[in-house]
């Protein structure tokens, strides 16, 4: 940049280079040639060696020229090298682009579901399903306690779980390493047991316990019918899907009682982050974990870690989206019915929904807090090898 590169490349040259060495060697010399005779005498043999130099080559003089260093502005000399300087960065920029584009499409389509339904195909449409579908008449209604704790466990846990993740995916310098020890729970026998960061090994502690609560919870979903309220059962479906779609784009939200019946859009969502999302967040995640068997050739060919990294990430911003989707819903839908359904378990409007829903937050921020290496590496140490 600027003159920056002719002075690189003039020091890569042999010849040039050394004329401008000499040059500064004599150069040198003279300075200090009043000091004695001896020096003077001595500067002449190196002088002459300058001026032959130059005589010879004949470059001597645009070499030395071409060392002299710029700084790549006109008429300002500088450091050799070195590049002009760059204004700083926007790092906001990028973001902002993003959430406007968000804003203005969010908006296009409010619009554009509110004109749909200025439409007569479309109001009868809306008339004829209304947003839910068929539901068996064996289906139970309400939500029993064990819901609500099961509830407040996977939203603890999954918060825990998306941080812990993230980190794993952005650190450069892990705060330290984790070593499970041979056999154990966390390195099976046959396995060499692997070195990974404790923010994995936090991230493998939290999904084991996240596993356990979401298997206690289909095995009750089982037992008491609940899993039908969650999963559908009629083609019907379909269309309740598109017109409960409709109706949330238009921000006049289907008539629901969410206690007796969910709509077609709520039970296939319900369904699907249970018995589809959730076993592919597990089925990928165990694939890069310590679990998985390191010798096992076949396997791993037909289940590449590859197929696994594809999948994992997006299921995750998958229940990211569906948690912001879900909280802005209950909020916005009946906010105080809404909580006390899933944390007091009555169909009921006072505000004692929302205070349990204030404490639980306090208590997951708490845990974030205690999620850091401080407060960690104590447990991990119990669990195997810590190390730096």
């Amino acid at each position: 940049m600027g003159g920056g590169a002719p002075a690189a490349k003039t020091r890569m040259g042999g010849a040039p280079a050394a004329t401008g060495t000499a040059a500064s060697s004599s150069a040198a010399a003279a300075a200090t040639g009043s000091a004695s005779p001896a020096s003077a005498s001595s500067a002449a043999p190196a002088d002459l060696i300058a001026s032959s130099s130059a005589s010879t080559s004949g470059t001597a003089a645009p070499a030395a020229q071409a060392t002299r260093p710029s700084s790549g502005m006109a008429g300002t000399p500088g450091p050799a090298g070195a590049a002009t300087p760059q204004k700083p960065g926007r790092p906001w920029v990028k973001p902002a682009l993003i959430i406007g584009s968000l804003v203005v499409l969010a908006a296009l389509v409010v619009l554009g579901a509110r004109w749909l339904r200025t439409l007569e195909p479309i109001q009868e449409f809306i008339a004829t399903y209304d947003g839910h579908s068929t539901q068996l008449e064996a289906a139970p209604e309400g939500m029993p306690w064990w819901m609500g704790w099961q509830h407040f466990f996977n939203m603890f846990l999954i918060v825990l779980i998306i941080r812990t993740g993230l980190q794993v995916r952005t650190e450069r310098k892990p705060p330290g390493y984790w070593t499970a020890k041979k056999g154990s729970f966390f390195s099976p026998k046959g396995n060499t047991p692997k070195k990974v960061s404790l923010s994995q090994w936090l991230h493998q502690a939290l999904d084991v316990l996240w596993v356990l609560n979401g298997l206690i919870f289909i095995i009750l979903l089982v037992v008491t019918g609940h899993w039908m309220r969650i999963v559908p059962t009629d083609w019907d479906v379909f269309p309740n899907m598109l017109s409960g779609a409709i109706q949330y784009a238009s921000l006049d939200w289907p008539t629901e009682n969410g206690w007796v019946h969910y709509n077609a859009l709520q039970t296939v969502a319900y369904g699907f982050t249970v018995f589809i999302a959730a076993p592919l967040a597990i089925l990928s995640g165990i694939r890069f974990s310590t679990w998985w068997p390191q010798n096992a050739e076949k396997l791993n060919k037909v289940y590449p870690v590859e197929w696994a990294r594809a999948t994992h990430f997006p299921v995750m911003l998958y229940f990211v989206g569906f948690t912001i989707v879900h909280v802005f819903l209950v909020f916005f839908t009946g906010a105080l019915a809404n909580l006390n359904h899933m944390y007091t378990s009555r169909d009921v409007v006072d505000w004692w929904g929302l205070v349990i829903f204030l404490a639980s937050l306090v208590v997951i921020a708490a845990a974030w807090f205690l999620t850091k290496p401080l407060f960690t590496t104590p447990i991990a140490a119990r669990m195997g090898k810590v190390s730096k």
